[in-house]
């Protein structure tokens, strides 16, 4: 292969519309930008979703714009049916979540939610539990203790 047998590959280059070039080319008189007005003017730059000072939709729907809290807390949860795994009576700890692989970081504060049943009684302690999960663990005959996690400033 040389540089002159270079060629783009077929149907990437297209040509340009030639607007302005008389009504026989179909792109004739108005040039493809109808009749008058700002759109058929040169330097037409009217934002995206611009209403013509109208008071925008979105605007108008506060409700379909959405909200981030930027002070919410994400954590990592852990449902007690995976704590079967755990020795009965061994104390369950963050640290040991990451150990046998429940948790993947030690970044986000853990949770301990209520989904499953609880077949021993283990000494499990995080950052936050549901009530479910709290009722469920001492109802096992288990122990809870919320742990502060590093992050957390108070």
């Amino acid at each position: 292969m040389t540089l002159e047998k270079l060629s783009p590959a077929p149907g990437s280059k297209k040509k340009s519309k030639r607007v302005g070039r008389g009504d026989g080319s179909r792109h004739g008189t108005y040039s493809g930008r109808g009749c008058k007005g700002q759109k058929s003017r040169s330097g037409n730059k009217m934002r995206p979703g611009f209403e013509g000072g109208q008071m925008p939709l979105i605007k108008r729907l506060p409700q379909k714009r959405g909200f981030v809290n930027i002070f919410r807390t994400e954590y990592g949860t852990v449902n007690i049916d995976q704590l079967g795994i755990f020795e009965p009576g061994s104390e369950v700890t963050p640290e040991k979540l990451l150990a046998v692989g429940i948790v993947k970081s030690l970044k986000r504060p853990i949770k301990i939610l209520g989904n499953g049943e609880m077949a021993h009684p283990l000494m499990v302690k995080a950052n936050k539990f549901s009530a479910a999960a709290k009722a469920k663990i001492e109802a096992a005959g288990g122990k809870v203790e919320e742990i502060k996690h590093e992050t957390e400033t108070s």
